[in-house]
């Protein structure tokens, strides 16, 4: 069975970039910063040649974790997103009444999460609360470190 990797437009764009980046310009570094630690000598002692092949180990298993990624990608369509209720990809601004303060978060996969961009990822215990919610729903959650958090739902946008 496939595992859907859930992503906004823009979050699949970032991760194309990003593969892009380590293929063309990160990839080539590694190969020559290895070819630059060989001329150093013997390899059995040689601390550049073994943090430039660690390099490329991490390069090559990013390259492969973000084409795994792409390829199963389900893309949120926009236009498809109904927003009588909060779904993945609707913007939520939100009244936090634990803290008396208002927040705005998309509602993204987890592998877009960037809370603090205003990024929520609907696996986290703030995002699983607000799946389905409406405008004037208050949610629940259990907060790691504050507790029980209230939220207010203030508007939905696609």
């Amino acid at each position: 069975m496939e595992n859907h990797v859930v992503l906004t437009k823009e979050g699949l764009k970032q991760l194309q970039e990003r593969l892009e980046y380590l293929k063309n310009i990160k990839r080539p570094e590694c190969t020559k910063a290895i070819a630059a630690a060989r001329a150093f000598g013997d390899l059995s002692e040689n601390s550049e040649y073994v943090a430039a092949k660690e390099e490329q180990s991490m390069c090559e298993s990013e390259i492969n974790e973000l084409e795994e990624k792409i390829r199963n990608a389900k893309v949120i369509n926009a236009k498809n997103i109904d927003a009588s209720k909060v779904n993945l990809g609707c913007t939520v601004t939100l009244k936090d009444l634990t803290f008396n303060e208002e927040l705005v978060y998309k509602l993204v996969g987890s592998t877009e999460s960037d809370p603090a961009n205003g990024l929520l990822s609907n696996e986290s215990p703030a995002g699983k609360a607000l799946l389905g919610a409406k405008v004037g729903d208050v949610v629940e959650y259990q907060s790691i470190n504050a507790g029980v958090i209230k939220l207010k739902v203030l508007d939905i946008k696609a």
